[in-house]
C-alpha cells in the first residue's frame, strides 16, 4: 500500500509519501515542507489571521496536486497547535476540505506526543533509560519521557516558539530582562512536567527535527565547515558548541541572523526564542546530553497508519 501523510503544523505543513514495506518498514517516495506561519500575528488571541489562513489552502492545494500524482492508497492529515486552538481552526478545516477534498483531523497535544515518540523511536537507538524528547513547535511545544519500550509520561504546553514570539515581542536582540521573563513563564507553564521528572529522573534530551536540526545546521557550518545530518537519522550535539551557538544568537540582530549559514529564512525571527526555551530546559533538567532525531510526528504517523493498516 502507499500512503501520505500531512502534517500541518504552526510554522510548516509536511507532505510525506511512501510505499508500505514488510516488517512495519516503508520507502520514502516524496517529502517537502512548506513555510505557512498560521500563528503569524494573531495566534495569542488564538485565531489564524486572514493572511495565514489564506496562505495555508494554498499550500494544501498545491500539496493536493502532488498526492494525485501519486495515487496513494490512504491520505492521512493531522492537525496541530494553531490550528487545534485557533477560534477559526474548525473554519480552516472545512475550507481545506472544501476546496481540496482532503479531511483534516485535529489531535490532542498528548497524541501529537505519541506520535513524536513513534517518528523517534525509528530515528535514535532509545535505551532502558528514560530520556527526555522535545519537540519545539510554533504554537506548542511536545515532552515525552520514555525509554525504547515506553512512554512514561507525556506532556504538551502552549509554548511554541511562535507563540512565545507574540506573547513577549523581544527586542532586536533580545535583552536579559526578557529572557528572564520568559524563563519565567516557562517556569509556570511546565509544572506538571517538573512533577514527572522527579518521578522519572532524565539526563539525555533528544530533539525532535524543527529548531534542533536548524541548530545542527548552524553547528556544522560553523564549527565543522559541513552538513551534519546528510545521510543520518540523528546527531549527538557537543553542548559546548551549542552554548556557544545559543550565546550568539542571544546577542544577534535579525539582520545578522539573515546571513548566518544553516538558518533558513522562516526561523529567523523565532530562533532565539527556540534556543531560550532550549537553554531552560538543559539547565533546569540539568541535561548532560542532547541528542537530535531528523525524524519526528510525521514519521510517527507513517508507522502508525501502517500498523493500523495490518489490523484490517
Amino acid at each position: 500500500m502507499r500512503h501520505a501523510i500531512l502534517d500541518l503544523g504552526t510554522n510548516t505543513f509536511h507532505l510525506f509519501i511512501a510505499d508500505q514495506l514488510p516488517g512495519n518498514k516503508f520507502r520514502t517516495l516524496f517529502k517537502s515542507k512548506v513555510s505557512v506561519k498560521l500563528g503569524e500575528g494573531e495566534i495569542h488571541k488564538n485565531r489564524i489571521g486572514e493572511v495565514p489562513f489564506r496562505r495555508g489552502i494554498e499550500a494544501l492545494i498545491r500539496y493536493r496536486t502532488i498526492i494525485d500524482r501519486f495515487k496513494p492508497d490512504t491520505v492521512s492529515a493531522f492537525a496541530t497547535s494553531a490550528i487545534r486552538t485557533a477560534k477559526n481552526g474548525a473554519q480552516f478545516i472545512l475550507d481545506v476540505f472544501e476546496e481540496t477534498g482532503i479531511q483534516v483531523t485535529t489531535i490532542t497535544g498528548k497524541e501529537e506526543a505519541r506520535l513524536i515518540y513513534l517518528g523517534v523511536q525509528q530515528a535514535v537507538q532509545l535505551s532502558d533509560e528514560p530520556v527526555l524528547i522535545v519537540d519545539i513547535g510554533g504554537g506548542s511545544t511536545e515532552f515525552i519521557i520514555a525509554n525504547h519500550k515506553k512512554i512514561f509520561a507525556k506532556h504538551s504546553f502552549k509554548i511554541g516558539a511562535a507563540r512565545l514570539l507574540e506573547l513577549f515581542t523581544p527586542s532586536d536582540p533580545i535583552r536579559a530582562n526578557e529572557i528572564r521573563k520568559i524563563n519565567s513563564f516557562l517556569l509556570r507553564e511546565i509544572q506538571p512536567l517538573l512533577e514527572s521528572v522527579r518521578k522519572f529522573p532524565v539526563h539525555t534530551m533528544i530533539g525532535s527535527s524543527g529548531s534542533f536540526d536548524t541548530y545542527a545546521e548552524m553547528i556544522g557550518h560553523r564549527y565543522h565547515g559541513k552538513n551534519l545530518l546528510r545521510g543520518t537519522t540523528h546527531y549527538r550535539f557537543n553542548l559546548s558548541e551549542y552554548r556557544r551557538l545559543h550565546e550568539g544568537l542571544l546577542s544577534s540582530t535579525i539582520a545578522q541572523r539573515a546571513k548566518m549559514k544553516g538558518l533558513i529564512s522562516m526561523r529567523r525571527d523565532m530562533i532565539v526564542l527556540a534556543s531560550v526555551c532550549t537553554m531552560f530546559i538543559i539547565r533546569k533538567f540539568k541535561i548532560r546530553e542532547m541528542l537530535l532525531s531528523k525524524y519526528a510526528l510525521k514519521e510517527g504517523a507513517m508507522l502508525d497508519v501502517i500498523r493500523k493498516s495490518l489490523l484490517v
